[in-house]
């Protein structure tokens, strides 16, 4: 025999072998442990379903509510109604909105004690880590999505698509106004993805799926009331809740975009730290022991 012969028993054994799953199939397996899910259905026709009957009810409403930036005009304005309920949803219902998911996403794992037959049988951490990853995300961004068409299309319709005034006092005729509310909702993709991030985080870390959901809203909501205090202005750039409010200059006349550049920079350190520390505790994470 040569040395390059291989013996019979090794041949069989490397051929009988099963291949470990790649990150396609990662990806296929927890797109459809999602979808099989009825809370994330439940989600996604609440985004669809609640902007309706929420413009439904503000717009029945005798006085419009004055104390927000576009709330004067909500009951006469679809474009208006459409932002006032974006500085609304922007406040918790966003972060929730992806919380809810990505919250919960490794959480359910320790859940149902699956770490185990998961990890040591079927795939990698890394690949599954990115797969659970892409997995939320995506579900954040399509959320964003229905969420936006649903709150624009009904408030338009409900409403009407009258000239908007902006925040200058300018007059945005029709067109215009819907390139710079879609393009104000388009906006909050960047920051969402940020608290998607945060609260995959908080799921590895706790391995509890109320504080991987909890604890992201109660950030944003500690975030806002931070941001608004005064004398903290070198400090108010670098809060994820701040790119929230990035949208505001495009309403402005002249326009001005610093606060949305900002917000590309701040939202993707949030990702980036968090992913890297999620990512890290997952890795150490002694799973025989669990």
């Amino acid at each position: 025999m040569t040395s390059t012969d291989v013996k019979p028993d090794e041949t069989t054994s490397a051929a009988t072998r099963p291949a470990r799953p790649g990150f396609g199939a990662a990806l296929r397996w927890e797109t459809r442990k999602l979808r099989a899910q009825l809370r994330t259905k439940a989600l996604l026709v609440g985004a669809v379903l609640t902007p309706i009957a929420v413009v439904v009810i503000v717009h029945s409403q005798a006085r419009p509510p004055k104390d927000t930036l576009f709330g004067r005009f909500a009951t006469e304005n679809g474009f208006a109604m459409a932002l006032l309920l974006l500085g609304f949803a922007s406040q918790w219902v966003l972060p929730l909105l992806t919380a809810i998911v990505a919250g919960d996403i490794f959480a359910s794992e320790d859940q149902h004690g699956t770490w185990k037959t998961v990890l040591t049988r079927s795939i990698s951490r890394s690949k599954l880590f990115w797969a659970k990853t892409v997995v939320a995300t995506v579900f954040a961004l399509v959320a964003l999505v229905l969420l936006a068409a649903s709150t624009i299309a009904s408030s338009l319709l409900i409403v009407g698509h009258q000239p908007l005034t902006g925040l200058s006092g300018q007059t945005i005729h029709a067109r215009a106004a819907l390139e710079l509310v879609s393009a104000s909702w388009a906006s909050m993709a960047l920051p969402m993805v940020g608290f998607t991030c945060l609260a995959l985080l908080f799921s590895v870390w706790s391995r509890n799926s109320a504080v991987g959901i909890a604890a992201p809203v109660v950030i944003g909501l500690i975030m806002q009331l931070v941001g608004a205090l005064g004398g903290i202005e070198t400090l108010r750039p670098y809060l994820l809740s701040t790119p929230f409010e990035a949208w505001h200059g495009l309403l402005a006349s002249p326009q001005f975009t610093g606060p949305l550049q900002e917000s590309v920079i701040t939202s993707a350190g949030w990702s980036v730290v968090c992913l890297v520390a999620a990512f890290l505790i997952l890795r150490r994470r002694d799973i025989t022991g669990d």
